[in-house]
Parts: structure tokens; C-alpha cells; sequence
């Protein structure tokens, strides 16, 4: 099995379902002129997995790409901290969604899935904003926070999966593995 990721939190996670895989870090290129955030990071996930499935066709083969959706914009990973600021005063006081695309390829065979997550964030005054950033590295997260980190105190609550807000949804995972009889 191979994750089509350099994420640490997502081998993490991966190792939760199984500890024998391999980590090759997909060259695909990440930009997308998609709008619908789900649609987006199906097609982003498909993407990661196809690149790395040409080097290993005969493995299983994990692509995922995950973004926060919130007030109608879709947040990926922050350009800089003036973009990490922007991010995280959208999300403060207000709803938002974290959006992960999955796909698994096996032996010619291709299952995608978008999984959600409704996240609520508690208002945050820009003192807040700012020593969180000073104390996380935000730019490799996307909507620039991390909730398995000191962004919990920010977190109200939750409707779906928290693994998925981590960036890899466990049991979705496990359910598409299940379908291609790899675990």
C-alpha cells in the first residue's frame, strides 16, 4: 500500500488501518479551476493517487486532498501569515466545512469519495489570532489551523468526522479499502 502524501498527520492516520505501507509523495501538479470544494478535492485526490499508481500500478495506491470551505470560500494551505490571518478571522464566530477527497486505485480499479466535516469555531480576538501563529505552523494546514493541535480551544464542536478535519477520514478510508478487499 502507498500514500500519495508527504503529510505526516495523514501517515499517522493511515497507520490507524494499517502499519505496512510506503509513503511516495505525489508530483502532481495542485492547481484547479474547480469551484465546488467537494467536486475540487475528489478531482485533486484522484490526481495525487494517478501520479504516484504510474510508478507503482501493480500497489494499492491512496491520494487525498483536503480544503475548508467557509462563507462560500474555499481555504487551502495559507500563501503567508497575512493569509493565515485572513483565514482564521473567516472562520472565527462562524461555521465552516473541511472537505476531504480520497482516492484509492488497485489493480485497475478507481473508488474516489468526498467526506465532510461541519466544524464550529468560537469567536476569536485578534490577540488570539495572532499568538496562535506564532506558536502552530499553519502553512502546510489547510484553512491554516491545525484542531489536533492548539486550535482545539477554538473548536466549539464538530458534525461528522474528526479524523477527516486531521485530513484523512479513517473509517471513510477504511470502508473504500474494504470495497477492494485490501484490509
Amino acid at each position: 500500500m502507498i500514500l500519495a502524501s508527504a503529510s505526516p498527520r495523514r501517515r499517522d492516520l493511515l497507520a490507524l488501518i494499517t502499519p505496512e505501507f510506503e509513503v511516495a509523495v505525489s508530483g502532481a501538479d495542485e492547481s484547479c479551476d474547480i469551484a465546488d470544494p467537494r467536486k475540487m478535492v475528489r478531482f485533486l485526490a484522484e490526481k495525487k493517487a494517478a501520479s504516484v499508481a504510474q510508478d507503482y500500478p501493480d500497489e494499492t495506491v491512496i491520494g487525498a486532498d483536503t480544503v475548508v470551505e467557509a462563507g462560500g470560500e474555499v481555504f487551502g494551505k495559507p500563501a503567508d501569515f497575512e493569509d493565515a490571518r485572513r483565514m482564521l478571522r473567516a472562520l472565527s464566530g462562524n461555521v465552516h466545512f473541511v472537505h476531504t477527497g480520497v482516492c484509492v486505485t488497485c489493480g485497475g480499479r478507481k473508488i474516489t469519495e468526498a467526506f465532510t466535516t461541519k466544524v464550529f469555531f468560537r469567536p476569536l480576538d485578534p490577540q488570539e489570532i495572532e499568538e496562535y501563529l506564532a506558536q502552530e505552523n499553519v502553512m502546510d494546514k489547510a484553512g491554516a489551523y491545525a484542531i489536533q493541535g492548539s486550535a482545539a480551544r477554538f473548536v466549539e464542536g464538530i458534525e461528522g468526522c474528526f479524523f477527516n478535519v486531521v485530513g484523512l477520514p479513517v473509517s471513510g478510508l477504511y470502508g473504500m479499502l474494504k470495497k477492494l478487499d485490501q484490509v
